[in-house]
Formats: structure tokens, C-alpha cells, sequence
């Protein structure tokens, strides 16, 4: 807000609009440096001066023109200081709305968000944490920018690996035992057939011969194959229930079998395809990358193809502008290569298309395997994390009325920002204990803080002080005050630049700002002190009241709830 705020004011002296000078701008490193800084150096061709000499004519006419900013310089830095209580009660009242830090910059626009994608009859894994809720954060951000959001389960429910599970079934599996647990049996049996594999090679000869046949519509083969679809979706149903995730679409692998043969006959028509030892293949030599298979010996279609036609439906059936895939960074070059396909069969759109690359989950130092059957499960994380914030409610507030709920909302919550908190291509070592402390940089620390300013609010009768007195801001003159008010203004430059990057990052580490900046305030006197006039009080607490508002709106941002009691 303050950014936007010295853009208008500075949009006279330039000569240039607001937005202009809005992406120029910066926050200083150091509060005494200023509380919005304008590097002049892009001016020093156009004005034929020296970016000092144009800073320290801007900020002399500053000075003359306005007593409520003070403007000096720094080399070829122009640097504004707000002066006075209306800025102060203007951000507060700002930041106690409901739509805080929305925008509408993304109005008109669809974007298609590809996210979570687990396989079919394998665990919901700490594995998926990531796609799944760096995927559902960037679907709050977008939404909350104005963009109509439609985000896409694509379900791995194709491919060989059912081949191999139909084989291992058939062979090793018990009908009682996969009833009762379908999904650590369908890991086991898929460990099993991979083990069994190394002896006799000639197994894999059999999972391609039952997958053929489960591509032909054999009755049988597609019966089992049903099965282990159904009871996966509702095991992962349960486990995105309570990671707080929903979809607009559960269109998997299987849901585009019908439409890859136009999208290959297309590629024929276009001359793309090309024979190579038996395979057909599209050439990106050009673009200094290795040939996109296509078509197998055999005649099969491998994944490419299948999210050529995939992107194809995203465009022309649900109208996306942009398409994002929230897939692991090792799957760069596949997208590369696929978006570039795209790109040859003449469909400008495909430059719309976005990999979201994120680094590797490990646990305890080590990667997780399905196939060797190295895997965490997600919801015995989940529950582990719910026991353990229960057991710190236990200690610190035994008498908390439904601490149940809110130790699932703690525990979650501390597995979601664990992740979060990170720069989403860096690689992630699980640490369980470290998320659910309530000290350091976690989920916990923030749902304390807000949950904090929720009792304090309520002690000093907040809402019905509001009703009498208005918002003073210079009963908001303390250095720690300002501080946390001027990060309060930084909330939607926050999301804006979450959304630019696509990095949830941006806002968590945001929101652990913010929290800091307000301890430092509440930490530096009394709010609810003897003798201290309403009006004070009312203004302090309206402070308080607005970062709870954002601490809560950024915490949904990211997946996560905000109780008001811990």
C-alpha cells in the first residue's frame, strides 16, 4: 500500500503513470534508510544528469509540496519517509477488511493448475505432499489475484504399472486381504513383482502382455483395474479432506485414450514424426534438445503423447489461458520438451504453458521408493503430528474446549508450512519435530500468534469499543508500531509476487515477518494498561485486530487454518 501510495506521488515529478513507477520502486534493507526507495539511474540517459543529481532535485520539490512525506537521498537513491497519523490509520483500516490484499490484475484470465497427480493403487506418500500443496496454495494465490482457477487431479490410473500390479494379483495377491487393505496390498504386490522381477525378467514380458490387455478392454483385466481405481479415490479422498483439498476435475491418464489419435495424426500431417530404430519420434535438435518420443516400437503410445492431448483439451475444452504443472523438477526436460511440440504443431498457446518445478521430499536424509516399497504415508504423518500438538495443548491448556480440532488443525497445519516455508525447487529433509514446534519458523508459531491476538481482542471488548471509538494513528507513533504497520502494507505486494514467481515461499515467509514485527509491538508496552484513554486503546487493538485479519488470510492462502483459541 505504501508502494502504490509513493507511486502517486512521485507519478507528477517523472512525468510517468503510477504503474510506471510502481515496478520500479523498492522497500529499503534498513528502516533508516527509508520506507520506500526509487532508484533514479534509469532517468540519468533520459535527463542527461546524474541519477544523484535527479534524486536530489526530485526530493527538493518533495519537501516543498508535501509535509506529510520526507523525502532524501542516497547516491542516486530517492527515499521517502511518511510523516504523519494518517498513514498510519489508513493501512490499519486498510487491513482490518475482509478482501485485504486481493486485486483483480488476473481478471479475464483462466488458468489451469495440474497438481497432486498420485498413481493409482499406490500410498498417499510424504512423497505427494508437495505437489499437492505447493499446487493448492498457488490456486488460493491465483484466485485471490483475480484469476478463474481451475485446478486438475491428473490420477496416474494408466500405464504398465498395471500391468504389473494385475500380474503380482493374479500370482501372489489375496482377494480378503486386498478387501480389508487395499492399498498397503497394492504396495506389496507391487514391491513383490519388482522383486521377483530381478530373478525372472520374464515377468515384465507378462505385465506388458496383461496391460495390452487391459488397453483392448479384456472384461476381467478391466474389472481388477476398477477396482484399485475406486479404492485408491477414496483413500486419497479421506487424505485430501484433511490437508483442507479439493478439485474441480479428477480427469486422469485414462480420460484422454480416446483423444491421442487425432493429436498423432495431426503430428503425421504436419510431417513432425519421424522413424527412429523402430520408434516414432519428433526432432528438437533446433531448440538443443533431445528427439520427444512419441510412439514405442510396438506401436504403444508413452506419456508425451498423452499430455500433448491433454494440454489440447485444457486449451480447447476448459478455456485456459495459462497452464501450470506442479510436477517435480525432474520432469524438466519432459515439459521442455512437450511444450515445444506444442509449439511446432503451430499452437501459439503453448508459450502459456508453465512446468512449477519443486526439489525432493527425503525423510530422515533418505528418498522414498515405491518400487522398493521406501515409502512414508502421508496420514500416519498427519496423525503423528495431530498427537503430538495435542499433547502440547494438553500441557499448556488442558481445559481448551474442542482441542481435538484444533490439535488436527495445529498438526496439519505444521506438516503444510513445513513444506511451505521453503523455496519450492530447493530439496526438503522432513523434519517432523521441527514443524510442530511453536517456536522458530513453523505453522504453529503463526496459528499461536494469531489465536493470541483472537484473546486479546476479546479481553479488551474489542467490538464494542469499536462501535464508540474510531482509529487514531497517532496513538501509533512507537518505532515498533510503524515497523509492523508498514509490513501490514506489504501484504498484497506480498501475493502479487508470490503469484509473479509462483512461490508460496514468498507469502509464508511474508507472514513469519509480520508475526515477528507485531511481538516486537506487543512486547514494547501494554496495550491494555490503567489510565489509557479508549481512544488509545481502540487504535492499538485495531492494530492488533488487523494483523490477526492477515495472519488468518495468509495462513488460508497457504492451505492452512487459523484457530482463535490455543
Amino acid at each position: 500500500m505504501l508502494l502504490r501510495s509513493a507511486a502517486s506521488i512521485l507519478s507528477p515529478y517523472f512525468a510517468e503513470s503510477p504503474a510506471q513507477l510502481l515496478a520500479m520502486l523498492e522497500t529499503p534493507p534498513h528502516e533508516e534508510m527509508g520506507d520506500v526507495s526509487l532508484p533514479c539511474f534509469a532517468y540519468a540517459k533520459i535527463r542527461k544528469q546524474a541519477p544523484q543529481a535527479i534524486a536530489e532535485q526530485i526530493a527538493e520539490r518533495v519537501n516543498a509540496d508535501r509535509s506529510d512525506v520526507r523525502a532524501v537521498t542516497a547516491g542516486g537513491y530517492l527515499n521517502l519517509f511518511f510523516q504523519g497519523g494518517h498513514w498510519r490509520t489508513e493501512i490499519v483500516e486498510r487491513a482490518l477488511d475482509a478482501d485485504y490484499g486481493r486485486s483483480d490484475i488476473g481478471q479475464g484470465k483462466r488458468v489451469v493448475i495440474d497438481m497432486s497427480s498420485p498413481n493409482i493403487a499406490k500410498p498417499f506418500s510424504i512423497g505427494h505432499l508437495r505437489s499437492t500443496m505447493i499446487g493448492n496454495a498457488l490456486v488460493h494465490l491465483y484466485r485471490a489475484t483475480g484469476h478463474k482457477v481451475v485446478n486438475v487431479n491428473h490420477i496416474g490410473d494408466w500405464g504398465t504399472q498395471f500391468g504389473k500390479l494385475i500380474v503380482a494379483y493374479l500370482k501372489w495377491g489375496d482377494k480378503a486381504v486386498l478387501d480389508r487393505e487395499p492399498i498397503r496390498e497394492s504396495l506389496r504386490l507391487y514391491v513383490e513383482f519388482h522383486q521377483q522381477a530381478e530373478l525372472d525378467p520374464g515377468l515384465e514380458d507378462e505385465a506388458r502382455e496383461a496391460f495390452a490387455k487391459l488397453e483392448q478392454g479384456d472384461a476381467e483385466t478391466r474389472e481388477l483395474w476398477q477396482y484399485f481405481i475406486d479404492e485408491s479415490m477414496k483413500e486419497f479422498q479421506r487424505v485430501y479432506e484433511r490437508l483442507g483439498v479439493s478439485f474441480d476435475s479428477y480427469a486422469g491418464e485414462s480420460f484422454y485414450n480416446d483423444k491421442i489419435a487425432p493429436v498423432v495424426s495431426k503430428l503425421e500431417d504436419l510431417s513432425l514424426l519421424e522413424e527412429d530404430d523402430g520408434a516414432r519420434i519428433v526432432r528438437l535438435e533446433e531448440l538443443n534438445l533431445p528427439p520427444c518420443l512419441v510412439l514405442k516400437k510396438d506401436g504403444s503410445t508413452i506419456y508425451a503423447v498423452r499430455d500433448l492431448a491433454t494440454a489440447i483439451y485444457r486449451k480447447d475444452v476448459l478455456g485456459a489461458d495459462e497452464i501450470l504443472y506442479v510436477v517435480g523438477a525432474e520432469q524438466s526436460l519432459h515439459f521442455q520438451q512437450v511444450f515445444s511440440v506444442l509449439g511446432k504443431m503451430g499452437y501459439d498457446w503453448a508459450s502459456g504453458c508453465r512446468h512449477i518445478p519443486f526439489g525432493l521430499m527425503t525423510f530422515g536424509g533418505k528418498k522414498m521408493s515405491t518400487r522398493r516399497g521406501k515409502v512414508v504415508f502421508l496420514e500416519e504423518v498427519l496423525d503423528e503430528a495431530t498427537d503430538r500438538a495435542l499433547r502440547i495443548i494438553d500441557a499448556k491448556n488442558p481445559g481448551l474446549a474442542g482441542k481435538e480440532a484444533i490439535a488436527e488443525a495445529v498438526g496439519v497445519g505444521a506438516i503444510i508450512f513445513g513444506d511451505l516455508k521453503h523455496h519450492r525447487q530447493l530439496s526438503v529433509d522432513f523434519d517432523l519435530e521441527e514443524a510442530v514446534s511453536f517456536d522458530g519458523e513453523t505453522g504453529p508459531y503463526l496459528q499461536y500468534a494469531h489465536a493470541r491476538i483472537c484473546t486479546l481482542l476479546e479481553k479488551g471488548n474489542y467490538e464494542k469499543l469499536l462501535k464508540q471509538t474510531a482509529v487514531d494513528g497517532t496513538y501509533l507513533s512507537s518505532d515498533s508500531a510503524w515497523a509492523c504497520i508498514k509490513t501490514l502494507s506489504r501484504y498484497e505486494a506480498a501475493i502479487l509476487e508470490a503469484v509473479r514467481l509462483d512461490e508460496p515461499f514468498v507469502v509464508a515467509k511474508y507472514l513469519l515477518s509480520l508475526a515477528k514485527d507485531f511481538n516486537r509491538f506487543y512486547n514494547s508496552g501494554k496495550i491494555l494498561a490503567d489510565g489509557v484513554s479508549d481512544a488509545e486503546i481502540i487504535s492499538k487493538l485495531s492494530l492488533s485486530a488487523a494483523v490477526a485479519n492477515v495472519l488468518k488470510q495468509g495462513l488460508n492462502l497457504l492451505g492452512i487454518q487459523a484457530p482463535s483459541e490455543m
